[in-house]
């Protein structure tokens, strides 16, 4: 059986990061994470809560961006 927690639910919370960075122009968001620059830049010192809500939006922001 695996245990394994999906990342938003670890603690600590992981970074989305897939080291993919180029941010979007239409949306705002990093083409790699899904993250804002601001979420970027403050992801270090955020809390759990903040994290998981970044990864709890990450499904509809995917929605977001035409990756061709």
């Amino acid at each position: 059986m695996n245990s394994v927690l999906p990342p938003e639910r670890a603690t600590p919370v992981p970074s989305p990061c897939v080291s993919l960075c180029k941010m979007n122009r239409a949306t705002g968001y990093c083409e790699g994470c899904l993250r804002t620059i601001d979420e970027i830049v403050a992801w270090a010192g955020a809390s759990d809560d903040f994290k998981r809500a970044v990864w709890a939006d990450l499904p509809r922001r995917e929605q977001t961006i035409d990756f061709d």
